[in-house]
């Protein structure tokens, strides 16, 4: 089933609830794109992150310890 054959379905459905019904289905609509936006935003934030050199130095940081170090050994 198309995009707009879905949309249509759905509109069908809705005019045939109760106003009270349609209220929940509007909460609901607008709490699975609330979802999906911050799904898209947090994806974005994540290759922001992965393509920034921000955190480079910690790639090209020294050993400060070595097994050397240790008092014990387990």
């Amino acid at each position: 089933m198309s995009r707009n054959q879905l949309i249509d379905q759905t509109l069908q459905t809705l005019s045939q609830l109760p106003d009270e019904k349609i209220h929940e289905v509007l909460d609901f609509a607008s709490f699975i794109l609330k979802k999906v936006k911050e799904e898209q935003l947090q994806k974005g934030i994540q290759q922001l992150v992965a393509a920034s050199d921000s955190f480079a130095f910690l790639k090209e940081e020294d050993d400060l310890y070595t097994t050397d170090d240790l008092k014990e050994r387990f």
